[in-house]
């Protein structure tokens, strides 16, 4: 069993600091889980007639769309039309559903404070990632985006975590880098990239399902990331 944050931090408080701080962004800062099941919903409904259980899709909750949908369509034109259809539908009703999470503003404020850069590293397509980053108000405390259109490999692959420290020059100090996020995606793209990783408890995904992936902190709450220490 890994440390608490609590516990972490009393036993991990060498000067310094992070050299820098990964995020995932849907269930991890951004409060977005309503909208994605109502797109999944409406999309499945759309080419099957109703929605599989809500579980299949919160399952695959951190992959990129197309990775997603390939689990449920019968071929390969049925994945994009499934795709389409969904983000035809979250176009639709993205901003009246996307808030961050309680704490999320003031623990960015507090590393911008301190001088620790940041990026995002989502599986969402740019466009909407930076329109998901605007609705909750958070979007100007991020040095970098990496998105699904960057990469030609999503997460659980580390290509997109090692392009982020690449391009934050720190694929020298990925010791020093904190992932956090909410989905075992996350986790496995963090430790497999070599920076130290933080499972989001607040996310969709259940602490036992997290745990099963070896984080090296748990998150209950989002001010414990500002604690919490190389």
């Amino acid at each position: 069993m890994k440390e608490s944050p609590e516990s972490a931090v009393a036993g991990r408080m060498p000067p310094g600091g992070w050299a820098g701080l990964l995020f995932d962004l849907d269930g991890t800062l951004a409060d977005t889980v309503d909208l994605i099941l109502r797109c999944y919903r409406h999309t499945m409904t759309v080419h099957r007639g109703r929605p599989l259980p809500d579980a299949q899709w919160l399952a695959t909750i951190g992959r990129p769309l197309l990775d997603q949908f390939a689990l449920f369509a019968r071929d390969p034109e049925e994945v994009l039309l499934m795709r389409d259809t969904y983000v035809s539908h979250q176009n639709e009703i993205h901003d009246d559903l996307v808030k961050p999470f309680p704490g999320v503003s003031e623990m960015l404020d507090h590393f911008q404070e301190v001088g620790v850069p940041m990026a995002i590293v989502t599986s969402k397509a740019r466009k909407i990632a930076r329109r998901t980053l605007d609705g909750c108000g958070i979007g100007g405390a991020f040095d970098l985006l990496i998105c699904a259109d960057d990469v030609a490999n999503g997460k659980p692959h580390p290509e997109p975590v090692e392009l982020a420290l690449t391009r934050m020059d720190l694929a020298d100090r990925r010791a020093e880098v904190l992932f956090v996020g909410d989905s075992p995606y996350d986790l496995r793209a963090g430790r497999a990239a070599g920076t130290r990783t933080g499972a989001a408890l607040w996310g969709p995904y259940a602490r036992d399902t997290l745990e099963l992936e070896s984080p090296d902190f748990y998150f209950t709450d989002v001010g414990a990331v500002s604690r919490t220490r190389p």
